[in-house]
């Protein structure tokens, strides 16, 4: 279960401050997909970089279970983004010298995943995503966006993390493409438990979600 309780960041710029993210709160159970659909600034990647502790609210709290987030230590907060949080980036953002395989490695690698777990891992992921065979050892130059994104959903749930958090997935993809990677979103969710939060500005993305919330200067609100 994640639980956000009151979140509040403001930055402050040579225009004035800016609150990006106001008095939110909500609460996401494991298997669920949530979408969080607004324009551009209107708090919704805030919102993911306080969840994958990239950045720190001014207030509020964070809780995965029974571990409040804002009580970690710089070394736990370090801990809790490679074993606890997984990260699915609009640009991809995989090593590009590495092969596909190797990059899922990489996040089991940084999770302290058990040595002689990791390749079967590796491998299992990647024939989740429909990558399995020679494509799991193309480098991401060799492989389609929307392989590519595969591949990043692979790294994202190779660790069993209970939180992945996905901003604009989709972006850079097609239409079609972009349907499966949702499917394939909602497929790892519902067998590996974790909580999904898929941020969008794509209502077909997000009629796909379990639920959806609408985020607009900062305020956070259910949507039907």
């Amino acid at each position: 279960m994640l639980t956000v309780t009151k979140l509040d960041k403001t930055f402050s710029t040579d225009a004035g401050d800016v609150h990006a993210v106001r008095d939110v709160s909500f609460e996401a159970s494991e298997g669920q997909m949530l979408a969080i659909i607004g324009p551009s600034g209107s708090g919704k990647s805030t919102l993911l970089s306080l969840l994958g502790l990239l950045d720190a609210p001014d207030s509020g709290s964070i809780e995965i279970g029974d571990a409040e987030l804002g009580d970690l230590s710089s070394k736990g907060r370090t801990e809790y983004r490679a074993k606890r949080v997984g990260f699915i980036f609009q640009g991809f953002n995989l090593i590009p010298n590495l092969n596909a395989k190797e990059n899922v490695l990489l996040a089991l690698e940084y999770a302290d995943w058990p040595k002689h777990e990791r390749d079967a891992r590796a491998d299992e992921m990647l024939r989740m995503v429909g990558l399995d065979g020679a494509k799991a050892q193309r480098r991401p130059s060799r492989l389609s966006g929307g392989e590519q994104q595969r591949v990043a959903i692979a790294r994202a749930f190779a660790a069993q993390p209970p939180l992945i958090l996905a901003d604009e997935p989709t972006g850079s993809l097609d239409r079609a493409t972009g349907l499966k990677i949702v499917e394939l979103l909602r497929q790892a969710a519902s067998q590996q438990r974790a909580t999904v939060l898929v941020v969008t500005h794509d209502e077909r993305v997000a009629s796909q979600a379990d639920r959806r919330l609408g985020i607009e200067d900062g305020v956070l609100t259910e949507l039907k």
